[in-house]
């Protein structure tokens, strides 16, 4: 698989470049190469996740949305990558540019399996994204009971409101708060 990595990473070398006599930008190789990790996330390419993590790359380096791997890969269902990924020592509790992590992802989707293990990751139960929505928030609005009652038990605070005002039992209802109070 380093062979492979390799060989991408010339590829984009000679296709990057005009002429021989003009030196790789060493950034656009890096561009590239954080495309290739955040691809190999997104698509469960366990195979090419290893060789970041042979290779010691960050994992928790991000896109221009804040997405890490992690994010990515519970984002688009991939468990086995999220295994992978949790084992190799991506943060679990890091957050994109609007502040959600990869379990409000997993729950946003409706990927419960890889929302449950994320629970077991150690993130503080109550940890909010920039409109200060929480995971059990997430659980609610979009109906994962079995979610938000594993949420509860582990010390969520389902009474928490966001800048509007919502809770997880209001949202759980269906109520919705319309202003910021």
């Amino acid at each position: 698989m380093r062979k492979l990595l390799l060989a991408a990473l010339c590829a984009v070398a000679a296709n990057a470049f005009a002429g021989p006599a003009q030196q790789p930008d060493p950034a656009q190789l890096r561009a590239q190469l954080r495309q290739y990790f955040f691809d190999a996330a997104r698509e469960g390419r366990g195979d090419m996740l290893a060789e970041f993590i042979d290779a010691r790359y960050d994992l928790d380096t991000r896109d221009d949305q804040g997405y890490t791997a992690l994010i990515l890969a519970a984002y688009h269902g991939q468990r086995e990558a999220v295994e992978q990924l949790l084992a190799a020592g991506a943060d679990p509790c890091a957050q994109d540019r609007r502040g959600n992590t990869a379990l409000m992802g997993a729950i946003f989707k409706g990927e419960l399996s890889i929302a449950r293990r994320l629970m077991q990751a150690g993130c503080a139960p109550d940890q909010r994204n920039n409109a200060g929505q929480t995971a059990a928030m997430y659980a609610a609005l979009f109906q994962r009971k079995d979610v938000l009652d594993a949420l509860a038990a582990k010390g969520a605070d389902l009474k928490a409101r966001d800048h509007a005002g919502n809770d997880a039992e209001r949202l759980q209802r269906g109520e919705f708060a319309t202003a910021p109070r």
